[in-house]
């Protein structure tokens, strides 16, 4: 387990809620400039820099129950508030997204590219704001900072963390579906074509070499495939072609998205163990939840402007037949963890989440969504 990937996780995963919340918001029909201070907050909170230097301390990657509460957070940072449901299907389509990406990277090191896509996107979202865009540039230096000198193995290592985080997601995704990139049962469809590597050359072509290192023999055999040379690397530099289209903005074409759980029954056993399972790293997992936490700024609302409800579903009835059908135990509603013996850790978390209540509560414009997810309740 590489303690290097938690911020290639957290940036590129936060990459795609912003496109998904922008594609929302767009759909919603929400006014421009509401839409630009929801997107604005979200970002700003994002790379708020005490936030970035904790998240890039090297650490271990914990659950998915941990990150999902910063996300949780996170897209609260504004005016605008989801319901459970909706929530669910952000967190779905996030990590849905990104194990595409990380499972289609053609080289372990395009994990870094794939990051850069996402900067690239973010920073279109606040061209108008130079401070937040000051923010974005910083993480992308830490980035090459930390990421640069890295070798292959390392690279390769990262992935196999990230591909261990997402080992039992199998949701369904419409858009996936769609393009055939993805079966009925949730697993993801990997292309026998197209670019191979940069840096390797299309498969075909057995070499035979002599004890003396002199190439004696070529034999040729069929792949079954239909590869092409890679035209160019990626550019790794803060402005450049990323060449990998990977990490892009699949929602800039708008077009409804839809989930669905695949293998319920087998995801129901395994997230029920997690649930259930007493954890080893309850205590680590709690001091993570506070440092990360404790760095996040989450602006509070000012002034009498009201809030609103945003819904990833298409109508509100269709959300909330997808909050009765979800299985308890498939919602990432609260962080269960066992951590009663570190009662100071415990009240130092709690302390920290308190300061993220909005204590003067804006207006809603909707009935619906008026209750904000308590995610640390039980702690």
């Amino acid at each position: 387990m590489s303690v290097r990937t938690l911020p290639l996780l957290f940036l590129n995963l936060g990459g795609e809620m912003l496109y998904i919340l922008d594609q929302r918001l767009r759909a919603q029909n929400i006014p421009r400039d509401k839409a630009r201070k929801v997107l604005n907050d979200i970002i700003s909170t994002m790379f708020n820099r005490k936030f970035m230097e904790e998240l890039f301390k090297p650490q271990e990657l914990y659950s998915k129950k941990a990150l999902r509460t910063v996300y949780d957070r996170l897209a609260h940072a504004s005016i605008m508030r989801l319901n459970q449901a909706s929530m669910d299907k952000l967190y779905d389509l996030m990590t849905m997204a990104f194990k595409y990406q990380v499972l289609l990277c053609p080289r372990p090191k395009d994990v870094l590219l794939v990051t850069f896509s996402h900067l690239d996107a973010i920073k279109e979202f606040i061209r108008d704001s130079p401070a937040i865009l000051h923010q974005v540039d910083e993480t992308f230096w830490q980035l090459t900072e930390v990421y640069g000198s890295l070798s292959a193995g390392e690279f390769q290592m990262i992935r196999q963390t990230l591909l261990i985080f997402f080992q039992d997601l199998h949701i369904r995704v419409s858009i996936f579906l769609k393009d055939r990139v993805q079966n009925s049962n949730g697993r993801f469809v990997l292309p026998v074509s197209g670019p191979v590597p940069w840096g390797t050359e299309v498969p075909g072509l057995i070499r035979m070499f002599n004890n003396k290192g002199e190439e004696v023999k070529k034999v040729q055999f069929r792949h079954g495939g239909n590869y092409v040379t890679a035209p160019k690397e990626g550019s790794f530099e803060l402005y450049g072609d990323r060449v990998l289209k990977l990490g892009t903005n699949m929602y800039s074409v708008n077009r409804p998205v839809d989930t669905h759980m695949s293998g319920a029954s087998k995801n129901l056993a395994s997230r029920t163990a997690e649930n259930i399972t007493p954890n080893p790293l309850a205590k680590e997992e709690l001091n993570f939840l506070a440092r990360l936490m404790g760095g996040m700024e989450i602006k509070k609302p000012s002034g009498p402007e009201p809030g609103f409800r945003l819904n990833l579903f298409t109508t509100d009835e269709e959300e909330e037949q997808a909050a009765l059908t979800r299985p308890e135990e498939l919602s990432y509603e609260v962080v269960n963890i066992q951590a009663t013996q570190d009662q100071q850790r415990n009240k130092e978390l709690a302390r920290i989440m308190g300061e993220f209540e909005i204590t003067d509560q804006p207006r809603w414009t909707a009935s619906k969504g008026e209750d904000l997810l308590a995610m640390m309740d039980e702690l």
